[in-house]
């Protein structure tokens, strides 16, 4: 199943409200939202031994680069909101 039939309702209402580009990024920004808070909930229960209290290096490799992927989208929207009013 391809990401626009699974996702098809919220892409459709943030499309309609937002246009198709900044539609798409709305929706990625809420699933990659979403991601950020499973690995999250994962890093609570898998701590490194080396550094009590952080979350495993893997983890926090993860969360770092969604959190990075999730700035880049906010940036992509914020530039077609400016560019399109």
């Amino acid at each position: 199943m391809s990401v626009f039939d699974k996702h098809r309702d919220t892409l459709e209402q943030h499309e309609t409200m937002m246009g198709p580009a900044r539609g798409r990024l709305a929706v990625a920004l809420d699933l990659l939202t979403d991601s950020l808070a499973l690995v999250g909930q994962h890093g609570v229960y898998c701590r490194s031994e080396r550094f009590p209290g952080q979350p495993k290096m893997d983890v926090a490799l993860i969360l770092e680069q969604l959190d990075d992927a999730k700035q880049l989208v906010q940036s992509a929207m914020e530039e077609l909101r400016s560019r399109h009013g």
